[in-house]
């Protein structure tokens, strides 16, 4: 049997549950912004690809977010792993380029069909590493990204930036093929994180990275209903977690089957809360640009006016994206701790924890 999770505050607060105080961990918690990470890299010196593929490097990366007192661990991977298999292998140089996207029906056909446990055992390698290493300390998360996200990637062959020429042309000529195309990512994405959760991970979370690019009508149309599909087809083994970048479409999240909503800055998170009441918890939503150029007493004040609003209650503090690359260290450890020892009582008012 797996050992029991020593610090559960996460996993509780998932399910909606009351918790002590709030747990906190950070997207992208394990990268660029870290010294001892690039220190790593640079003695490594491996392109992204292959260190993601070295499941010892990968494994130590995920694990080195420990050392800031988060409250969970998120292995080390990327959103366009699973691709590969699938005759889409990206490599980072350093942005991840793919050397011939999607531009006809005759490609999006060419995509192979994979077993991941067969294809990626160096996924099942690191997050069992990692989990052993924890030894029911943390939970550890897993990820991957939405379809929609992905179908971004192929279409553009590159980071689709705010534009997504590709990908819109495809929207507006030819609807049926983008959903053959995203039917086919929602049956991977499910099978991969199905996987993620045989080999240990505690929750996944989903990321729809490119949502800041959609119209309502447009999420609700390519994105919503294969959150759902990968959502309903995964079951609730373990909680589930939606990340939206930057979208207010709080009704549609909340119809995904996701127990948790990670909200960005675009909304109020107490106002989230009283349009959702308890049916789900919700996960944010700090500004990442302001963890990242803000001072230490501002990123402490943006910390604690979040745990406020999420009221111990249903609520894991987190960004509303990614930690940048600039962020300084002293910055991350500012935020954690401050989100540790803030401790509210009654309704309003908030003491530090001693």
């Amino acid at each position: 049997m797996p050992p029991q999770i020593k610090n559960d505050l996460l996993l509780r607060a998932a399910r909606c549950g009351r918790t002590e105080r709030t747990p906190v961990w950070l997207m992208r918690q394990a990268g660029r912004f870290d010294p001892e990470y690039r220190a790593l890299r640079e003695r490594a010196d491996l392109p992204l690809e292959v260190l993601f593929r070295t499941p010892e490097l990968a494994a130590r990366i995920s694990l080195l977010p420990m050392r800031f007192g988060v409250d969970a661990i998120i292995f080390f991977q990327d959103i366009l792993t699973p691709l590969a298999p699938m005759g889409a292998e990206f490599i980072f140089r350093p942005s991840p380029v793919l050397e011939n996207p999607l531009r006809t029906a005759a490609d999006v056909a060419a995509l192979r069909r994979y077993d991941p446990a067969t294809a990626l055992p160096f996924v099942t390698q690191t997050l069992r590493m990692v989990h052993e290493e924890l030894a029911g300390e943390l939970p550890l998360l897993g990820f991957a990204g939405a379809p929609l996200t992905l179908a971004f990637f192929l279409l553009e062959g590159k980071s689709p930036g705010s534009e997504a020429t590709q990908a819109r042309a495809l929207m507006r000529s030819d609807r049926r093929l983008l959903h053959r195309l995203l039917e086919h990512l929602a049956d991977m994405t499910t099978e991969y994180l199905a996987l993620q959760i045989e080999a240990g991970a505690d929750a996944v979370q989903l990321f729809e990275s490119c949502g800041d690019l959609l119209s309502e009508a447009e999420y609700r149309e390519f994105a919503h209903p294969y959150h759902r599909r990968v959502l309903d087809r995964l079951g609730n083994k373990v909680p589930r977690i939606l990340f939206v970048a930057e979208r207010p479409f709080i009704g549609l999240m909340a119809e995904s089957g996701a127990e948790v909503l990670s909200v960005g800055r675009c909304v109020d998170l107490a106002d989230v809360r009283r349009r959702v009441g308890h049916k789900v918890a919700l996960q944010g939503n700090v500004d990442n640009r302001l963890a990242a150029t803000g001072t230490l007493e501002e990123v402490a004040a943006a910390t604690r006016a979040c745990v406020k609003a999420g009221g111990h209650h249903g609520h894991i503090l987190n960004l509303n994206q990614g930690l940048l690359k600039e962020t300084p260290v002293e910055n991350v450890r500012r935020l954690v701790e401050t989100c540790k020892v803030t401790i509210l009582v009654g309704r309003d008012a908030e003491i530090p924890s001693t």
